[in-house]
Parts: C-alpha cells; structure tokens; sequence
C-alpha cells in the first residue's frame, strides 16, 4: 500500500479546500492513510507534517503498522493528545484552519477537543474528500477485495448444506460464521442475514431463532473482513417446490440485477444503473415491492460511496468496487434478492462474485 502517496494527495485536496491541516478520525480513513488497524487514534495531515496519536496499549502496534506518520503515544485519548500537541506547534506550523471529519465526531467530542486549542485555530467541517479518494481502489486493494469476495462465496455451500425445514435461521448462520472463521476471515462484514419463509421479506432480516419451513423463500445475505477488506454477497433459494409465480417473481429479481450489471460501465451515472434494475421490475408489476437502492460501494467498510440509487449522479469510475443487489419483498408472503460485487473497469465491469444465480431449490 503506497499510504505516503494516499497521503500527499489529500495534501493537495487540503490546500484545494484552503485548509491548513486535516484531523482525521474516522478509523477507516486512519487504516487507509497510513495502515493503523487499532482502535484509537487520530492522524493529523498538515501541508507539511504528518503526525499520529494514539494510546500506551498501541504502542508496539503503532510501531510496527504505521507509515509515513511520526508517532505520539499518549497518557491520554487521542483527540485530547492532538489537541494539546496543537496547542504546542500550531503557531510554528502556520496553522490558522483546521479541517475536522465533521460527520464523524460527535458533538461533545467536538466541543471538549475546540476548547483546548490554541486561540487562533479555528476548526472547519471539511468535505469527504478521504471517501472520495476511496471509492477507487488500487490494485493491491482490488486484490484484497477479490479474495475476500471468494472466501465469502465459499460460505453459500455451507448454507447449502445446513438449510433444511425445521433447522432454525440462526444455526445456518452460525455455520456459517463458523465456516468463515475457520478459513480466516477476521471477523463477518455485518451480521448474516438468514430470513426464510415470510421473514424473508424483511430486507435486513437477520438470522433469528425462527425455523425454516417446509416451503418457502430463503434469503441468505453476508460477507466476510480478510485483510481489512469486506465482501458482500446474496443468494435467494427455495425449499420445497415453487409455483409458477414464485418462479416468475425470482426471474423478474434475477434479469433486473443482470440488466443493472450490464449496464456498469466507466462515466455511466450510478442512478441510471438503478433506473435499469428499477424498471425493469416495474414492468413486472413488482415495482412497488422494491424499497431500497441498487448498490453501494464495498471496500474498507461494508458501505462506502457511491451509492447506487435514485437520482444519484456520481459517475463510475474504473476502479470502483460496487454491489449490485435489486429486490422483491411482499409483505406476509416472502422475498428475493440477488447480490454481486462488481469491479468497474476500463471497457465495462467484472462481476467478482463466482456463485451461479440460478434458483436452488431444496
């Protein structure tokens, strides 16, 4: 990972933004300027200097996982640590304006850290400029999101062969976390969704000690963290024969999320991908069933920009790493939604997710 050049180029948007400095405190924007995988510290980019607080419990991690930043291990939390290293060299740094990640603190954090600067340092909301950076990946990070994007896959066979009636949603989901833990994910990207029957049609419906019934849709949404990196992925199956409308309603999700894939393309606008899956469900008569947006970036964190929704008008980018997931929910009845991530590239995308979409039924 070149954190050096992550860490020059918001340099530029520093000074783009007639900024003197950034604090960054967002752990994902921490990780990704300079590769600190804790959980406290404060990374503070000035148009010269690059400076890293955290506590006594990080030092030797500190040590070993930071770059490009010099390092200040403190007696205290980090924001109170760069505030009181602020208070000591701003006025020999020049620094007048201080950029803040305004929508990741708090209002306490924010008041108690602007009451110990030096006077003369004003703080300023900055705009998301680090996420901006983020929504394309580089190489090193598109090889970490495919192997996270496999190890994730490797879990639907797990599903496959634990999902049966009677067995309850939250065993599926724990052989699944099982499964994933044993072939060293880090951790699940968020809590697995394992919703069957007319729970099924609850978007984020996540595993409860509710039984699987003899007939019914099974939706199966997860992913898991490997090196940082989180996957996504969804897959809806059957148990117990499907009638015709049940068949018709999957194969309405299924030729929306392939017709919203196809159209992933470099400068394409990201509403217009969701437009695609939209109308075509609508022409189905299930456009009313489909509540949420199309996608949503992946990387460092389970959702990033950009978010691929209605009237949404960021254009992709090569590079840019997304889900594309339409679906169905009718309310008492059951639902369907099918997930990929998908890679922009140069001449169009990649679909990463390997696992056939064709209906299972058990």
């Amino acid at each position: 990972m070149n954190f050096e050049g992550r860490q020059e180029k918001l340099r530029e948007n520093i000074a783009r933004n007639r900024l003197d400095g950034l604090l960054v405190t967002h752990l994902p924007n921490v990780r990704y300027l300079c590769g600190f995988t804790g959980s406290a510290a404060a990374l503070l980019i000035t148009r010269s200097k690059s400076q890293f607080f955290t506590d006594g419990r990080y030092t030797e991690q500190a040590s070993e996982e930071v770059q490009g930043a010099r390092l200040v291990i403190a007696r205290k939390a980090p924001l109170p640590a760069a505030a009181e290293w602020l208070t000591k060299n701003a006025k020999k740094l020049r620094l007048k304006i201080l950029g803040v990640e305004g929508e990741h603190l708090t209002v306490a954090e924010r008041q108690r850290f602007a009451k110990n600067l030096p006077s003369g340092l004003r703080l300023r909301d900055a705009s998301p400029m680090i996420e901006r950076e983020r929504m394309v990946k580089d190489e090193d990070e598109i090889e970490k999101i495919r192997a996270a994007v496999l190890l994730g896959a490797s879990l639907f066979d797990v599903a496959l062969k634990t999902i049966r009636p009677g067995v309850k949603e939250v065993e599926v989901a724990a052989e699944m976390e099982y499964a994933a833990r044993c072939a060293g994910a880090e951790a699940m990207s968020f809590e697995t969704i394992i919703a069957a029957g007319p729970r099924s049609a609850l978007p984020h419906g996540r595993a409860s000690d509710a039984p699987i019934p003899a007939s019914g849709f099974v939706v199966c949404d997860f992913g898991v963290i490997l090196a940082g990196y989180c996957s996504d992925m969804t897959r809806t199956v059957h148990v117990g024969q499907p009638s015709a409308e049940v068949r018709r309603i999957y194969q309405a999700v299924k030729d929306a999320q392939e017709a919203a894939v196809a159209a992933v393309k470099p400068e394409s606008p990201v509403g217009k991908v969701d437009d695609v899956a939209r109308k075509l469900l609508h022409n189905n008569g299930l456009g009313k069933c489909f509540t949420h947006s199309t996608g949503h970036g992946v990387g460092l964190e389970i959702h990033e920009p950009p978010r691929i929704a209605v009237k949404q008008k960021e254009r992709l980018q090569p590079g840019m790493v997304i889900t594309i997931e339409p679906g169905v929910y009718i309310s008492g009845e059951g639902g369907v939604r099918i997930e990929d991530m998908v890679l922009v590239t140069e001449d169009g995308c990649e679909v990463l997710t390997p696992t056939s979409k064709e209906l299972i039924i058990i």
